[in-house]
């Protein structure tokens, strides 16, 4: 029986499983700048195509990285976690051209739920959105099924 990974090797195994197949996240642009067990850093410049009819970036785009960027915090320790739900307040608009940053962080971990912060900022580090994500593990389920569990 080999020792476990350590957390941030199994973080960036499970990283880079998962942006394989992620379509949407690529779709978009996002980038992957950090990854950690229990945190993650995801980029994404607003395109023209993600404007509304008052040229700013849709709501939606900006949920989306902070969804993805969740993602990736709560399968980092590679035990498949999908989302229980979520809420986003945006405090600032985007606009063409912006590179919105989110980052995640694990605020609590219990069985199986947990709880995520992500704050959304742009290239001026200007507070564009809060997000609060709630999670739950799918009990057996790796994302990484060669890697040896790191809890």
């Amino acid at each position: 029986m080999s020792a476990p990974l350590d957390p941030q090797r199994v973080a960036e195994a499970v990283r880079d499983v998962m942006f394989a197949n992620d379509r949407a996240s690529k779709g978009l642009g996002m980038r992957i700048d950090a990854i950690a067990p229990g945190s993650a850093t995801l980029s994404m410049t607003v395109r023209e195509d993600m404007l509304n009819g008052f040229d700013i970036c849709h709501g939606g785009f900006v949920t989306t990285l902070a969804d993805s960027c969740f993602a990736f915090a709560c399968n980092s320790h590679n035990e498949m976690t999908v989302a229980s739900g979520f809420a986003i307040d945006i405090v600032a608009p985007s606009r063409a051209g912006d590179v919105l940053t989110a980052r995640a962080s694990e605020i609590s971990l219990s069985g199986r739920t947990g709880v995520y912060d992500i704050r959304i900022t742009n290239q001026r580090d200007e507070l564009i959105a809060v997000f609060r994500g709630k999670s739950y593990r799918i009990k057996g389920k790796p994302v990484v099924p060669d890697l040896a569990p790191a809890r």
